[in-house]
């Protein structure tokens, strides 16, 4: 719900889409129920997705570094 509620605060999403996306995120008792959402608000995810860039961060190698932080 946290990325939904970024795609409103960046103007993404109208208040109406992030409404029906969050209630029907609500209702699913499954990850395939959420699969089940209408196609306009799979397309109003999927384009906010696409300016956020989430799709590059999910399939960008992990940093072996982690911005300094040594794991033992």
């Amino acid at each position: 719900m946290k990325t939904i509620d970024e795609m409103l605060n960046l103007a993404l999403l109208t208040p109406d889409q992030h409404h029906q996306i969050s209630a029907w995120i609500a209702r699913a008792d499954t990850p395939e129920d959420i699969l089940k959402m209408p196609a306009p608000l799979w397309k109003a995810v999927e384009r906010a997705s696409e300016v956020m860039g989430i799709d590059e961060d999910l399939v960008r190698p992990p940093s072996l570094d982690a911005d300094g932080i040594a794991y033992s």
